[in-house]
C-alpha cells in the first residue's frame, strides 16, 4: 500500500505535551540523554543543530515536535530526507504509530503525487519526507509559500546533515540548496540532525544552512556496547572468514570494501563458506540493489558485501557487526559506518584489517584529487588522525572519542584494552629505511617503492636489486635483522606522520619530506605496536538455535519465556511481509523480549510495555496474546 492511498491517522486528537505523545504514540517510558531538552526547544519554535550518534534516537527529536506542533495547531512539518529506502521505512514505521506521514520521490506515480500534495496542502499530513532536490523546485516551494501563508508550515527537519559540508564524509551538493529554507520562510523552526560531524564539520553546517542562531545539542558519542578491533592485513578474506565464523555465525553484518570488484569477490566467497551474503555497489542494476537492500532489512542473517553506496539511514537494529576490508578515508566515515552495528544496544564488533597498500591507496586518491590545495591538506590531516587510530596501542575508544573532542578513559573493551599489544622502537628501523630511500633517489637518479626499498636493506639480491646495482649501497643488508612485516609497519607510521611521502604520479614511489630530517638524526622516536594479525581474545560464542542466531534481547529468558518469544518472532514476521515492511518496525526485539516475559493474560498487561503505544496496542494486542499462548 503507497502513501498516497493509506487512511489518515487520528494522532491530532491527543496531547500535545511531548512526554504524553512520547508514551501515547511510540509507547515509551521516558525521554533518553538530551532527547527531552531538544524537543522542548523545538517545539517552543527554536532553531536546532543536533550531534546524536547511530542508535541514539535522533528521529524522535523532529517526529515528537512535529506531532505536538500539528495538535497545536501549526500545521505540517517537512523532513529533507537523502535516501527513498530510508523515507520509505520511517513513513512506514510512523503509520505503524498512527502518525500521518507521506513521502514524495520517484517511487509514487503521478496521481499518488497529487493526491500526497493535496494532503498536505489541507493539512492531513504531520510529516512529509522528502528529498533536498524535491525541496528546491519551483513546485514544490509554491506549495510551501501556501503553507507559510495558511500559517500551517510548522518545522524543517534536515537529516544527515553532515551532507552539506564538503568536509563531511558524505557530501551532497544539492544539500546547499537548503539555505532556502532559512531565507524564504524565516521564523519556521529548523532542525539539523547528524550522527557524525568534527569541529570543522559541525562549523560548515552551521554556515551552509545559516544556523548561527541555533541551539546546539552535542550528545556523547560513545557506543561502549561496540568493540572495536583492528588488525593488520595478510590474507583479508581469510581473516574476515575466520573472525565471521567464530564470532557472529549466523548473525546479520555490514562489510565495507573500497572498490566493486572487491564487493563482489568477497560476497562469492562468503557465500561459498556457507554464509548468507549479498553484494552491494552503484554498478548493479537499481532493482537488484533494492532486492538486496529490502532482504537485508527484513530477512535475518544476512551478511552484506558492499561499498560505502550502502548504509545510510539503515535503521536496521540487530546488525552485530561491521567490517573493513579496505580502510576508510576518514575517521567521520568509519564512525558512521561501525555505528550501523549494535544499534539495539547489545554487543557488537567493528572490525577492520588495514596494511601499507591501504595507506597507499588513499593518499593517493587525495593527492590526485582535482579539488583545491586547502582541501587536500584537510583530507590529508583527517586521514592522518584515521591511521594513527589504526597504529594505536592504546585504547581505540579513547583515541576515538578524542577526535570528536569527547574526553575519556580507557573502555577495557576494545582490543588494546583486552589484549594490550607489544611496542618496540623502530627509530633504528626507521632511521635505516630513509637513509636506504636517500641513496637510492640519489644513486638512481629515480625513485622506487616500498618493496624494493625493504629488499634492499634486508640485503635480498632480486633480479630488481642487481639490474640497478643496488647491493653496492652501503645500507644493503643493513637491515636483515628487521622482518618485512616490521619494515612494512615502521612505512605505515612514517607516512602516516609526513616524514615519508608516497608519489602516486611514480607508481607509488617513496620520497622524503621535510619530516625526514628529524628521524634521520635521531630526534624523533618511532614506537610501534608489533604485528597482530587475529583479534584479540574473544567473549565465549553464544549457542546458536536452530533458527541460527538468538536474539541478545532475549538471552535472559527463561525456557517458556524463549518459546513465546520465538512465536511471537515467527508471528512478527508474517505482519510484517504482509505490511511490506521490515520487521522491527512492527516490533522491535526487545519489546517481543518483554512480552514473553510478561506472558500478558490481559490486554492491561501489555501497557507500559516499552514499543508498544497506543495505536500498535489496538491493532496488535488480540495477536499478541493469542500467539504468547494466553
Amino acid at each position: 500500500m503507497s502513501s498516497a492511498t493509506l487512511p489518515h491517522a487520528a494522532e491530532n486528537q491527543g496531547s500535545a505535551a511531548p512526554a504524553d505523545i512520547l508514551h501515547e504514540v511510540f509507547g515509551y517510558e521516558q525521554f533518553r540523554g538530551a532527547q527531552a531538552a531538544i524537543v522542548d526547544h523545538v517545539v517552543g519554535g527554536g532553531d536546532a543543530l543536533v550531534l546524536m550518534p547511530t542508535g541514539g534516537g535522533k528521529s524522535l527529536c523532529y517526529q515528537i515536535p512535529a506531532i505536538a506542533r500539528q495538535r497545536a495547531g501549526h500545521g505540517v512539518s517537512i523532513v529533507v530526507s537523502p535516501l527513498i529506502a530510508l523515507m520509505h521505512d520511517q513513513v512506514g514505521a510512523l503509520h505503524e504509530a498512527g502518525v500521518s506521514a507521506a513521502f514524495l520521490n520517484s517511487t509514487l506515480d503521478w496521481a499518488q503525487t497529487q493526491d500526497v500534495e493535496r494532503r498536505m496542502l489541507n493539512g492531513e499530513i504531520t510529516l512529509l519526507y522528502a528529498a533536498p532536490e524535491r525541496v528546491n523546485t519551483p513546485r514544490f516551494l509554491q506549495q510551501l509559500d501556501t503553507l507559510k501563508q495558511r500559517g500551517k508550515l510548522s518545522l524543517f527537519a534536515i537529516d544527515e546533515a553532515h551532507c552539506v559540508s564538503q568536509w563531511g564524509h558524505d557530501f551532497r551538493p544539492e544539500y546547499r540548496s537548503l539555505t532556502v529554507l532559512h531565507e524564504r520562510y524565516a521564523g519556521v523552526p529548523r532542525i539539523a540532525l547528524t550522527a557524525t560531524a568534527d569541529d570543522l564539520t559541525r562549523a560548515d553546517i552551521v554556515e551552509r544552512l545559516q544556523l548561527e542562531e541555533a541551539r546546539q545539542f552535542v550528545s556523547s558519542f560513545d557506543r561502549p556496547n561496540i568493540r572495536y578491533t583492528i588488525v593488520e592485513k595478510k590474507d583479508a578474506t581469510t581473516q574476515l572468514l575466520r573472525f565471521i565464523q567464530r564470532e557472529h555465525e549466523g548473525e546479520a553484518g555490514v562489510v565495507y570494501c573500497q572498490s566493486r570488484k572487491r564487493v563482489e569477490d568477497t560476497a562469492v566467497a562468503l557465500q561459498d563458506a556457507g554464509i548468507n551474503a549479498l553484494p552491494y555497489h552503484a554498478g548493479l542494476d537499481a532493482a537488484v540493489r533494492q532486492k538486496h537492500q529490502d532482504r537485508f532489512l527484513r530477512e535475518e542473517g544476512i551478511v552484506m558485501c558492499a561499498t560505502i553506496a550502502f548504509g545510510m539511514g539503515i535503521d536496521k537494529p540487530d546488525v552485530r557487526f561491521v567490517g573493513h576490508l579496505d580502510m576508510p578515508k576518514n575517521i567521520e566515515g568509519y564512525y558512521q559506518e561501525t555505528g550501523r552495528a549494535g544499534r539495539d544496544g547489545a554487543p557488537a564488533d567493528a572490525w577492520m584489517t588495514y596494511g601499507l597498500q591501504d595507506v597507499v591507496n588513499q593518499r593517493r586518491m587525495i593527492d590526485e584529487s582535482p579539488a583545491g590545495e586547502e582541501f587536500k591538506q584537510v583530507m590529508r590531516g583527517k586521514l592522518d588522525a584515521l591511521l594513527s587510530l589504526a597504529e594505536a596501542s592504546d585504547c581505540r575508544r579513547v583515541r576515538l572519542l578524542d577526535y570528536f573532542g569527547e574526553a575519556s578513559t580507557p573502555c577495557g573493551n576494545c582490543d588494546n584494552c583486552i589484549t594490550p599489544p607489544q611496542v618496540w622502537d623502530g627509530t633504528d628501523a626507521a632511521r635505516k629505511l630513509l637513509s636506504t630511500i636517500y641513496r637510492v633517489n640519489q644513486h638512481s637518479g629515480i625513485s622506487f617503492g616500498a618493496g624494493h626499498i625493504m629488499d634492499i636493506l634486508r640485503g635480498k639480491p632480486t633480479e630488481k636489486v642487481k639490474q640497478f646495482g643496488h647491493e653496492s649501497i652501503s645500507t644493503f643488508g643493513l637491515g636483515a635483522e628487521f622482518s618485512e612485516v616490521q619494515l612494512r609497519g615502521v612505512l605505515r607510521q612514517l607516512i602516516a606522520t609526513g616524514a615519508l611521502a608516497v608519489n602516486s604520479e611514480a607508481f607509488n614511489t617513496l620520497q622524503l619530506t621535510d619530516g625526514s630530517r628529524a628521524v634521520l638524526k635521531g630526534e624523533t622516536t618511532v614506537r610501534l605496536r608489533e604485528s597482530v594479525s587475529s583479534p584479540a581474545e574473544r567473549k565465549p560464542r553464544r549457542e546458536k538455535t536452530a533458527r541460527g542466531a538468538p536474539s541478545p534481547a532475549a538471552a535472559a529468558l527463561d525456557a517458556d519465556a524463549q518459546k513465546r518469544f520465538e512465536a511471537l518472532k515467527a508471528w512478527r514476521g508474517e505482519v510484517a511481509r504482509e505490511h511490506n515492511l521490515p520487521a522491527y518496525v512492527i516490533f522491535h526485539d526487545a519489546t517481543l523480549a518483554a512480552i514473553a516475559e510478561r506472558a500478558p493474560a490481559t490486554l492491561e498487561d501489555l501497557q507500559g510495555i516499552s514499543g508498544i503505544g497506543t495505536k500498535k496496542l489496538e491493532a496488535y494486542g488480540s495477536d499478541v496474546l493469542r500467539v504468547s499462548g494466553s
